[in-house]
């Protein structure tokens, strides 16, 4: 693997009815989803065999009668929760928010391109079902809503499960503490009910109080433990729940592409000969709870972070010393061309390493500037989400004479998260920032599957056969043989094991596809 990887993200979205004055969420987001079924599709269930919310990572279980009940995902509910989307991605309702699931892709900018699909597909519903209820039914995307509350927005990787667990959680912690600086998608209000006036880089940070944990909702830790593969053996799912709902493309890739290459890192450690102990000294942090609040509220990007082993560093050289990592062990496993660049096996490895470089260029030229001069950053402003957010309220603020406490600041701050473009101020915005997927592609993304994972064959099986589906879930497809006349089948329903993610592409099976006509029968053969 490079980074390429398969990965995929979730989605929560804010709910809200604004011109009712009484409403309850959990009702808005059953119509919400319930709008993204048809006729022919509204049967589907979710299976959720496959699913084990209380399968720790750590080699544990947690004991299901011990388990707060917002971990136990994998109970069925008896409204229309899940959807199947066109493109095979999953829309469904996780609590109090409807919630949008990529389908698998390959790849991050994939990633990238599939889950800004998403706000496509949410928006249809949105508006499917505010003309069913009959009052307009808003989705935002953002994770806070200043009064205490927070909604997640989730990165799923698929790794190696050799890899030793301590190894990816001291890793992936100075990591999620430090990429902040330029995957962060900047917040009105420091803390969690916004107790301190001001400004900050991400909207998750505040609601983190643990380094590890299995829970997402409550206690939240910075690495969460749920040990749920969706895949073979062979591999372990890292869910990520501390990453912000960005709106701009290139944060959104970078917070996908260099997360993948540290794992990858962590996947060649032996075959580059690094000891990962002695690698990490300088990032392993003393506390790592704190240090991901300060990131987040420091908009100096300087701030002295406390090291385990005594001295400080700051999240710009913490993000300095990985990018180092990479190159050294890719230099070792890839070998390096003529200017003694590694010899990286893709291009999407080559641009994702290049823009990482960039993102912290960014940050060093932002981190010396002074506010009026950050103003007139334009070319850092179209790659960092949290600085070109804060352009826009900095400028109002002075305009209005206000504080970051007037409530004029923080409905912009809101406006930027909508999802409609009739009320989004980011999307007035948008060809101010560095784009990597255009308006076409989302397009097609919102419709059709990635071509090469199992997303596609669960999208064509139910686009061609909805009726003859009866379950599906990421790794399992279920369906009843068709009836013919009178013929009566030994084994009316058929499932298909889709555990390997790379095994039911488009290459693999249309041929399959296109010549049978039968549900039944293609799942049959691909067994």
């Amino acid at each position: 693997m490079s980074v390429r990887r398969i990965m995929g993200t979730e989605t929560e979205y804010a709910v809200s009815a604004p011109k009712l004055e009484h409403y309850n969420p959990v009702q808005l987001s059953f119509d919400v989803v319930g709008a993204a079924a048809n006729e022919r599709t509204k049967h589907i269930r979710w299976d959720y065999r496959q699913e084990d919310p209380v399968n720790d990572a750590r080699g544990t279980r947690l004991e299901r009668a011990a388990a707060h009940p917002d971990l136990l995902t994998d109970a069925p509910q008896l409204n229309i929760t899940n959807v199947i989307a066109a493109n095979g991605g999953r829309v469904y309702v996780d609590h109090a928010h409807p919630e949008y699931s990529s389908p698998e892709t390959d790849d991050p900018f994939d990633a990238v391109l599939y889950d800004h699909a998403g706000d496509r597909i949410m928006r249809a519903c949105a508006r499917k079902a505010s003309k069913q209820a009959g009052t307009a039914i808003v989705l935002h995307r953002n994770n806070v809503d200043g009064k205490g509350a927070s909604w997640g927005t989730h990165e799923n990787y698929m790794m190696l499960r050799s890899v030793p667990f301590d190894q990816v959680a001291k890793l992936m912690t100075a990591h999620f503490v430090a990429r902040q600086i330029f995957t962060g998608s900047g917040r009105v209000g420091i803390g969690e009910r916004s107790e301190t006036t001001g400004y900050q880089l991400s909207q998750r940070a505040d609601y983190f109080h643990m380094k590890v944990g299995l829970q997402t909702t409550f206690d939240r830790p910075i690495i969460n433990t749920r040990d749920e593969s969706h895949s073979t053996d062979e591999y372990r799912r890292l869910h990520v729940i501390v990453g912000d709902a960005n709106r701009m493309d290139v944060p959104q890739a970078l917070k996908l592409g260099t997360t993948s290459m540290l794992l990858w890192l962590l996947e060649h450690v032996e075959e580059a000969g690094l000891n990962m102990d002695e690698a990490l000294r300088p990032t392993t942090l003393a506390d790592p709870v704190r240090a991901m609040h300060e990131v987040s509220h420091d908009l100096t990007l300087g701030a002295a972070l406390p090291l385990e082993y005594g001295g400080e560093t700051t999240a710009w050289q913490i993000e300095i010393t990985l990018r180092s990592l990479v190159y050294a062990a890719a230099a070792v496993v890839y070998g390096t061309d003529a200017s003694g660049e590694p010899a990286w096996p893709d291009r999407s490895t080559r641009n994702i390493m290049a823009m990482w470089g960039q993102a912290l260029a960014d940050v060093a030229a932002i981190r010396h500037a002074d506010d009026d001069t950050r103003l007139a950053m334009h070319g850092e402003a179209s790659r960092v989400e949290w600085l070109l957010k804060w352009q826009l309220l900095e400028k109002l603020r002075r305009k209005i004479d206000s504080g970051w406490g007037d409530a004029r600041i923080a409905a912009v701050d809101l406006k930027w998260a909508a999802i409609d473009p009739a009320d989004s101020i980011f999307d007035r915005l948008r060809a101010q920032t560095e784009r990597l997927v255009m308006d076409e592609q989302l397009e097609q993304a919102s419709v059709e599957a990635p071509s090469a994972t199992r997303a596609w064959l669960r999208a064509e099986i139910i686009r061609r056969f909805p009726e003859q589906v009866v379950a599906a879930s990421w790794s399992r497809l279920t369906v009843r043989h068709r009836t013919i006349s009178d013929n009566t089948v030994e084994n009316p329903m058929v499932s298909l094991d889709m555990s390997d993610p790379l095994k039911y592409g488009k290459s693999q099976c249309s041929g399959y596809c296109e010549r049978v006509q039968d549900a039944a029968s293609i799942l049959e053969m691909l067994r």
